[in-house]
């Protein structure tokens, strides 16, 4: 069976402490995200291709271990899930995001996983350089 996650990092060259503040504010998703239209502690407007969804959001935040996890209840009551962490590389950060499957069915799960690493990794690239001129 195919691996139904990816992992991706990218360096951010700005403190690991402001990299994490930043992330840690679900208001800031928007800003770096295609998924979010907007999203605020607990709940958040999700951008599909079949147009806008309201959803629950719980952001789980552990400033001590440098971990971002968010839980997402679909209006179906569907649970996904997303695990990040910022660490700290000298002077600078590394963050790292667990993309897990989108909740599709299983003939259709490679093709949704493809696309959305790609997309993954076009947001890290905007985070980073949306954090970097700050």
């Amino acid at each position: 069976m195919k691996n139904n996650f990816d992992v991706q990092s990218i360096g951010i060259n700005r403190p690991a402490n402001k990299v994490f503040e930043f992330i840690s504010k679900p208001e800031n998703l928007s800003l770096w995200t295609n998924a979010f239209a907007q999203a605020n502690q607990t709940s958040a407007i999700m951008v599909t291709p079949n147009g806008e969804l309201s959803i629950g959001l719980e952001t789980l935040i552990s400033k001590e271990n440098g971990t971002i996890d968010w839980v997402m209840t679909m209006p179906d009551a569907s649970i996904g899930k997303a695990f990040s962490r910022v660490s700290e590389n000298g002077k600078n950060a590394i963050y790292s995001f667990v993309l897990l499957a989108p909740p599709v069915p299983l003939e259709q799960l490679e093709g949704a996983l493809s696309a959305q690493k790609i997309v993954l990794a076009e947001e890290l690239k905007k985070l980073k350089n949306l954090l970097e001129i700050k």
